[in-house]
């Protein structure tokens, strides 16, 4: 009989987990960004670090229910979505089954079986007139796999891992899902204004070109001048119908995002009725690694490998498995536990690995190398959460200073045109400055709807940029 102490060194070598502890990745942190507002003579003011680094319901704050809408369906409706959760479910159930492994493994077997021998042959029953007979086996099996070094437990570790990796990826999909229906809905709009700013462009240019005919009827220009303006007139009417194609695609892109098919009919807000948000987050670097679900799957991953190194290790180590079975044999079922046919056998088995052409430390070196790069791919998912928050904000920064400067161009221009027009009426002057402020005006009201998009497009990059998405996100599918 094995004695208690005989057990103590198993017990001892059970609770012995073999691999990288020390999972510290350093990543260099850039100095923290200054709060402020952003206040252009043209525009809405802008607050950053006025609100937690982390905005619950961002979109909201565009201030537009057909917006609030959109990312409903498109969380309830998106096939992106739905297949990171598929695979966050996957990824959950492998890690449970990663957990049983490691239980004793319990199972019940029966066996019948019928028979005929040779006469000339030796009968393994008692009565040796009998050559038919049937012959019933039951038993029940137990393996347990001891885990010495922790082989079993880095696998769990692993699996666990892995799961994580796969909850911050669904995390990371509904932030990229709403941020991009929120950004094809911006330039959706924005495409809206600039048709509308070019149709009245070509409205402005066909009344020219209708002054100039007058004119050349009463002989004041030539053909020229006239030809002149209708190419004008035409090169502004060839920039409509781009336009319009990158309208539907963003209409048809926005469907896609809500699970709809292109075409579908979708309420769809213009560029007056999304307002800028007056409160922007403005995250510590410790923040943004907290919260951005890349870089907190970077940081899974790294768990992940560093649980395989330690499988790695435990596979040329000492593996310990006990199996035990118990039963009975009978040629009558009923009598299969009577009197001397119940058995039972209990195994104890220790493998070392001696020579595996050098398998066993290759898997090592290679899982080593996986941690490695899992390192190296967390600190750059890190570093560029630093730089998409610097760009946003030093985007968010030169869009107020662009804004001032469209805002004013656009003015200008305006004022331009009208003056310009009024003196060719006059007769005063020549075509050359009419085309030249017909088309000055023409790009200045582009340009100024190109600006007031451009500070809605940085601030969806901000709360992108911060991980601003709740946790709990998952459960509004």
């Amino acid at each position: 009989m094995m004695r208690p102490q005989s057990l103590l060194p198993l017990v001892l070598l059970a609770g012995c987990t073999v691999g990288p502890h020390s999972l510290t990745t350093p990543v260099p942190l850039p100095p923290a960004q200054t709060p402020g507002a952003i206040t252009p003579a043209s525009g809405a003011a802008q607050q950053l670090g006025a609100v937690p680094a982390i905005v619950p319901n961002w979109w909201q704050s565009f201030g537009s229910a057909k917006l609030d809408a959109l990312v409903a369906r498109t969380l309830a409706h998106n096939d992106d979505l739905a297949a990171a959760e598929a695979s966050l479910r996957q990824a959950q159930e492998m890690a449970r089954v990663a957990r049983g492994a490691q239980a004793p493994q319990v199972d019940a077997g029966y066996q019948a079986q019928r028979t005929q021998v040779s006469r000339s042959l030796s009968n393994p029953l008692a009565d040796q007139n009998t050559f038919l007979y049937s012959f019933h086996t039951a038993q029940l099996t137990v393996a347990y796999p001891i885990d010495l070094f922790g082989a079993g437990r880095n696998k769990v570790r692993s699996a666990r891992a892995a799961a994580e990796v796969a909850a911050h990826q669904l995390r990371a999909a509904q932030a990229t899902a709403i941020a991009n229906l929120v950004q094809a809905v911006i330039d959706h709009a924005a495409l809206v204004a600039q048709i509308e700013a070019t149709r009245a462009a070509i409205q402005d240019n066909r009344t020219l070109v209708a002054l100039l005919e007058k004119r050349r009827n009463l002989g004041d220009v030539g053909e020229a001048d006239v030809s002149a303006q209708q190419t004008a007139l035409a090169t502004i009417e060839a920039t409509l119908a781009p336009l319009e194609r990158q309208r539907q695609h963003q209409a048809g892109l926005i469907a896609t995002l809500a699970g709809d098919a292109p075409g579908t009919a979708v309420a769809l807000p213009s560029l007056a009725e999304l307002h800028l948000p007056a409160t922007l987050p403005l995250a510590l670097p410790a923040e943004i690694v907290a919260n951005r679900p890349d870089v907190r799957a970077a940081e899974a991953e790294v768990k992940a490998a560093a649980a395989d190194v330690g499988s790695a290790i435990a596979a040329r180590l000492p593996s310990l498995t006990l199996t035990g079975n118990a039963g009975g044999s009978s040629t009558r079922f009923f009598d299969m536990f009577k009197g001397s046919n119940p058995f039972f056998s209990i195994v104890g088995g220790l493998t070392q690995p001696i020579f595996h052409g050098a398998q066993l430390k290759h898997q090592q070196r290679a899982a080593e190398a996986a941690l490695d790069a899992a390192k190296a791919q967390y600190r750059a998912a890190a570093l560029q959460a630093f730089l998409d928050v610097d760009d946003a904000i030093a985007g968010l920064r030169t869009d107020a200073e662009a804004l001032d400067a469209a805002a004013r161009a656009d003015a200008a221009a305006t004022r331009t045109l009208a003056m310009t027009r009024r003196q060719v009426e006059l007769g005063a002057l020549g075509t050359l400055q009419l085309l030249n402020a017909s088309s000055a005006a023409s790009q200045a009201s582009v340009q100024l709807v190109q600006a007031k998009a451009a500070r809605l497009t940085d601030s969806v990059a901000l709360y992108l940029a911060s991980g601003s998405t709740p946790a709990d996100l998952a459960a509004a599918r």
